[in-house]
């Protein structure tokens, strides 16, 4: 009898001892999750902090955004203004959404005065207006000059559940620089590694519409934060109630 109340007791004890532990982990790992949340918040407020800078900054021109670059600086939305030719013939399409409606950006080479390349996204169009035919005053011939933001290129896809590029078909789902230039028949080695994306500057015949970059980043890292932290507390909560509630 003494040895089985013993046997039964050392149970008891056991189990207590595991789900202290148990229950120490969980907090552990939530108020970790918590606190990690909280640190992403901060480099999220400071990333936005740094864009709207960037943005908000008067054009450079873009030898002095190559040496930013070449600096280890971020030029991703910092203002540049850029003169060169559009080469039409060789424009590429994205695929894109604008205002709710369904169509593409239209990215143009422009040919620099130093035979370089830049692609610049000069907006969107709608589906039908796809074909180059179909706004022939946007168009631009000649010299232009273009102010827009400086968008860095993509080394992969964004992700699996994005399509793959249709080449063939002149339709890009990533933004794949690198390919966009050799499906033009631009040489890779005259190509400056980095998008422009135009501003709202009026183009005749309204196409492409400029100023389509988006600023949206998503910040939701406060609210995963405070949930983590919640959860933490309620645990705390039930734990207090339950050992309350045994001495009693």
């Amino acid at each position: 009898m003494v040895e089985a109340a013993s046997g039964k007791k050392s149970g008891v004890s056991f189990g207590r001892a595991a789900g202290i532990v148990l229950v120490l982990i969980a907090l552990a790992i939530l108020l970790s999750l918590g606190t990690w949340q909280v640190q992403r918040l901060h480099w999220k407020e400071g990333l936005l902090a740094a864009m709207t800078e960037r943005r908000a900054a008067p054009p450079v021109d873009l030898a002095a955004i190559e040496a930013m670059a070449q600096a280890g600086e971020d030029i991703d939305y910092r203002t540049v203004r850029v003169t060169g030719t559009y080469l039409n013939d060789k424009e590429r399409h994205f695929f894109a959404t604008y205002e709710g409606r369904t169509g593409y950006y239209v990215y143009t080479p422009l040919q620099l005065a130093d035979g370089r390349f830049l692609l610049v996204n000069r907006g969107f169009v709608p589906f039908e207006r796809k074909e180059a035919a179909t706004r022939r005053q946007g168009q631009l011939s000649g010299a232009q000059t273009v102010t827009g933001l400086a968008r860095v290129k993509l080394t992969q896809k964004p992700s699996w559940a994005v399509p793959d590029n249709d080449v063939a078909k002149n339709i890009f789902y990533w933004k794949d620089l690198d390919v966009m230039a050799s499906s033009a028949g631009l040489d890779a080695a005259q190509v400056v590694p980095f998008f422009v994306d135009a501003d709202t500057t009026p183009i005749p015949g309204g196409m492409p519409i400029g100023g389509v970059t988006q600023f949206d980043l998503p910040n939701n890292h406060l609210q995963y934060a405070v949930t983590w932290y919640g959860l933490a507390a309620a645990l705390v909560a039930v734990c207090g109630v339950f050992i309350l509630r045994r001495k009693r």
